[in-house]
Formats: C-alpha cells, sequence, structure tokens
C-alpha cells in the first residue's frame, strides 16, 4: 500500500499504512490495527477515509463495526472478497488454506460461518468498490468465475449498501499500484462515485 498512500499524499491526504501480516487470526490483527487507527484518527482535523486492498476490506469492515471511527469518511475497496473466493474454498478443498492462507483463512470462504460473517456487520456508510478483471494466474474457471482478477471473482467483490462499483482492466496484485484504480481510488474520496466510462 506504500505506493497509494504516497500517491494520496501527493493530493493531500495524510496517510497511515499498518501492517498487520498474514500470520495473525482475524481478532488479533483487529486487536493490532484498532489502535493504530485511532491514534492516526486522532491526528486528523477532517475525516477519516479508508483504502484497502484485498483481505484488507474484510478487515476495515470488521473494524469499522467492531470500533467505528467517530468521523469516519468513505471507504474504498480494491479487490475485496466481499463474497469470499472460490479459489480459497478450493485450497479448503484440498487441505491447503491453513498452510497457504494462514489463521484467516475461514473469512476467505464463500460459505463463511455465520459467526464469521457476522463480525463484518452491514455496510451503512459510503464504500466503492474497485473489482479488477484481468486474471495473470492460469486457473480454470471451474475454480474461478470470469471475470476475475486471478484471486476474486467480479461477482465475489460485491456487497449490499455499496454506493458504487467499478471494474478496472487491471490483475489482482496491480490494484494498488495501476494507474487507472489509483483514480478511482482519488475519484471515489472526491465525489463519492466512481469515473464511468459514458
Amino acid at each position: 500500500m506504500g505506493f497509494l498512500a504516497s500517491e494520496l499524499g501527493h493530493q493531500g491526504f495524510a496517510t497511515a499504512a499498518p501492517s498487520y501480516g498474514m500470520r495473525r487470526s482475524m481478532a488479533e490483527i483487529l486487536d493490532h490495527i484498532a489502535p493504530r487507527m485511532a491514534a492516526f484518527e486522532a491526528t486528523l482535523d477532517g475525516p477519516m477515509h479508508i483504502v484497502t486492498h484485498s483481505l484488507g476490506g474484510l478487515v476495515a469492515r470488521a473494524l469499522i463495526y467492531r470500533q467505528r471511527p467517530k468521523r469516519l469518511g468513505r471507504v474504498v475497496q480494491l479487490g475485496p472478497p466481499n463474497q469470499g473466493s472460490e479459489l480459497a474454498d478450493a485450497l479448503y478443498d484440498a487441505h491447503l488454506s491453513n498452510a497457504l492462507l494462514g489463521p484467516v483463512a475461514p473469512y476467505l470462504r464463500t460459505n463463511r460461518p455465520r459467526a464469521d460473517e457476522a463480525i463484518f456487520g452491514t455496510v451503512d456508510y459510503e464504500l466503492g468498490v474497485v473489482a479488477g478483471d484481468v486474471s495473470v494466474n492460469l486457473v480454470p474457471e471451474s475454480l474461478l468465475p470470469r471475470p476475475n482478477d486471478g484471486k476474486v471473482s467480479v461477482a465475489a467483490t460485491r456487497i449490499d449498501g455499496m454506493a458504487d462499483h467499478i471494474v478496472v482492466h487491471v490483475a489482482h496484485s496491480m490494484l494498488p499500484f495501476h494507474p487507472d484504480s489509483v483514480a478511482q481510488v482519488l475519484a471515489f474520496l472526491a465525489d463519492g462515485r466512481f469515473r464511468h466510462p459514458d
């Protein structure tokens, strides 16, 4: 997220990009992130916007539900597995999910247990979702429906309550770097909507 934070900084945004790693449980991630985000919010004069990539979208939803920032602004998710990832399902079926995805693996599945799903709450804030549709992986369609970004299908990025959704021609790992997705982040933060083609 460093590149995207730098781009936002050039546009006048103060930024924080706390790392949490993939070897923590979701509860541990939230315990680690929550005080850092609260401290960052205390330094701001205006609203605190949140921009995420991949699993970070789920972390942000859980954080907002558990400890909503007092001045929450707009939220933008890049390639979020809001409905899980069929690829994570395949890894689970092959008994590889814990080894490859770590303790957060259950939250990445499409058929999350109800208790796991409950930690995300409902979307009652301005949320924009940017999905990619370039798959650089040779993943068969039976494992990851098209269109997808190589990790998450476009359909799985959607979530009830989102204010806007757009698909950019970008692969999953490049979403925080590509000029098209960065431009859409800036557009949503400015106006609460993306720049859709006419």
